[in-house]
């Protein structure tokens, strides 16, 4: 048990945050990212399509198959995006699928972690239960010794916890306890983010983030003193454009649209694209059997057959 605590304890520490070198850029911008880090050219390729329609991981299983079992596996994906099961799938169908593909290792890290916390196998998560998992062994053991403030961690996880537990019951769904892990993906934990990325580079509790906490985030300077162009052009960028106030700070309102931007959905365009490709009578939304007929555009596949095909009949 010893290790999944520390592993535990770990996670919760850096929570959604990504550890960096010191010359490292920390990226913080969590919501809306690329579906896909390939250039998106439908020119060149449809890669980026294959990442963004069924998630990267799974693309790479598309690619592996036959064209005959790429589109016999779409047709099964296209029944299940088609919710109301009218026979068409719209925008808003397409739109929600890309999410859930992007979310899809998200649900798979939850549902390997779920077991370890729901020591009781009820199917919920209590905060007893997380609190036992994650900090039992240090709250019996006394005082740690390794640096960590584990009575503030623990009070900033059940802050985060009863934020995810939309009930007030203090037992989390494994909806609530996703919610709980991966606060980021979640509208309703929007608030829980930004106060803990202000705590976490608020050094002088002061409740606002100033020009050298912002940078101290991202880069620790070199013995030389030198910084690289891009820590010049991040301080050119919370002046001009983070703190809008002007006033040398950012408060909450300028902490979330830096790190939840609100102005460009990636899912919704990438949605649209797949829509306009598709349709070939324009009418605004696609049959199976014009996504069927573009197959190429939404998975990918191998030219021949390899012989035993690396086929998954439990997707999603």
């Amino acid at each position: 048990m010893m290790g999944l605590t520390k592993l535990v304890l770990y996670l919760t520490m850096c929570g959604i945050y990504a550890l960096s070198k010191p010359t490292e850029k920390k990226d913080r911008t969590f919501h809306d990212k690329e579906l896909s880090d390939k250039v998106h050219d439908d020119t060149e390729n449809f890669d980026y399509d294959h990442d963004a329609f069924l998630g990267a991981e799974e693309a790479k299983t598309f690619d592996q198959l036959t064209p005959e079992e790429s589109k016999e596996r779409l047709g099964m994906i296209v029944d299940k995006i088609d919710e109301d099961k009218d026979g068409f799938v719209t925008e808003a169908e397409l739109k929600a699928w890309i999410k859930r593909a992007q979310k899809r290792y998200i649900f798979e890290n939850v549902g390997r972690q779920w077991p370890d916390f729901d020591t009781n196998q009820d199917g919920l998560v209590s905060w007893e239960e997380y609190r036992n998992v994650t900090y039992g062994y240090y709250l019996e053991d006394g005082e740690a010794d390794d640096g960590y403030n584990y009575k503030q961690m623990m009070a900033r996880d059940e802050r985060r916890f009863k934020k995810a537990d939309q009930n007030g019951d203090l037992f989390a769904t494994k909806e609530e306890f996703t919610a709980f892990l991966h606060p980021e993906e979640y509208d309703h934990m929007k608030d829980i983010v930004v106060l803990e990325t202000m705590e976490d580079i608020d050094k002088n509790g002061d409740g606002f983030i100033d020009l050298e906490e912002y940078i101290g985030d991202m880069y620790t300077a070199d013995s030389d003193g030198h910084e690289p162009d891009w820590v010049k052009t991040e301080r050119e960028q919370f002046t001009e454009f983070r703190d809008r106030n002007k006033d040398g700070k950012m408060d909450k309102d300028e902490t979330k649209d830096w790190i939840l931007p609100a102005d460009y959905d990636h899912a919704e365009a990438e949605a649209r694209h797949l829509v306009y490709e598709s349709d070939e009578n324009k009418d605004g939304k696609l049959t199976k059997e014009e996504i069927v007929k573009k197959y190429d555009l939404f998975v990918g596949s191998q030219a021949t057959d390899f012989g035993e095909a690396l086929v998954r009949h439990d997707e999603f």
